[in-house]
């Protein structure tokens, strides 16, 4: 059984940093791509950033708003994903997930794995 679980977030002030994990069993995260995603209060869960399969070459892609902020990457030996988070503003704030898709351009889900996902406020 595929699970992904996430962690790391909490809170935090504006201009601060997070970094958040994405732990799965059942399944070789380096052979697939990985988006994060968050959701905002009363908003629809929106992708912001995503890494490729490592055998596809790994390019990552970020939304416009988190664009040299946030950095994704993978760690193959703990198959992990993480989101490197800096400068954090108001507008991060949300609970943020991790999932697998097709492709990073893609919104089919190969696994139906989401976890309970992991809560970002950045308040002052």
């Amino acid at each position: 059984q595929v699970q992904l679980v996430e962690s790391g977030g909490g809170l935090v002030q504006p201009g601060g940093s997070l970094k958040l994990s994405c732990a799965a069993s059942g399944v070789t995260l380096g052979s697939f791509a990985v988006r994060w995603l968050r959701q905002a209060p009363g908003k629809e869960r929106e992708g912001i950033s995503c890494i490729e399969r490592s055998a596809n070459g790994g390019s990552t892609h970020d939304v416009d708003s988190v664009k040299g902020r946030f950095t994704i990457s993978r760690d193959h030996p703990k198959n992990m994903v993480y989101l490197q988070m800096n400068d954090l503003k108001p507008e991060d704030n949300g609970t943020y997930y991790c999932a697998v898709p097709v492709h990073c351009n893609s919104s089919i889900w190969l696994f139906d794995a989401w976890g309970q996902g992991t809560q970002v406020t950045v308040s002052s």
